[in-house]
């Protein structure tokens, strides 16, 4: 799921940059969150065990302990002992879920744009050449 540790090109990649004023845990939640609502890791999948995602985004195991205890709080994940934490069947969204999630970021992505001084113009850009780059 990060950094290619499903071993797919096509697996989502969760990063986390140490540079934001964001927690790595709440990275690593928000990121996986938004996969899981955003239908990309569907119900039942099993997620990458602890020490797994932790080593692969060289964070410590409780950060990622963490990121996945508020997941399974907010009933997005089922952890089973020995069995390993999965996607939880409640999960599944709709495209007006996605839709939701998008327009958050978008919102993020608008407020940060705002603090650096761009314009409306420059902001539009900047989409345009990530969604070229991708």
């Amino acid at each position: 799921m990060t950094n290619n540790a499903r071993g797919g090109s096509d697996s989502p990649k969760i990063t986390v940059d140490v540079n934001l004023p964001v927690p790595p845990f709440e990275q690593v939640r928000r990121q996986i969150a938004d996969l899981i609502t955003a239908g990309v890791l569907a119900p039942g999948l099993r997620l990458p065990p602890v020490r797994q995602l932790a080593g692969d985004l060289s964070l410590a195991v409780g950060t990622v302990a963490r990121a996945y205890q508020e997941l399974e709080g907010a009933s997005l994940v089922v952890t089973h002992r020995g069995g390993g934490t999965t996607v939880a069947a409640s999960a599944e969204l709709t495209a007006e879920g996605r839709a939701t999630v998008l327009a958050a970021r978008a919102d993020e992505y608008v407020a940060a744009a705002r603090r650096l001084g761009t314009s409306d113009d420059e902001a539009v850009a900047a989409v345009r050449a990530a969604l070229d780059r991708t």
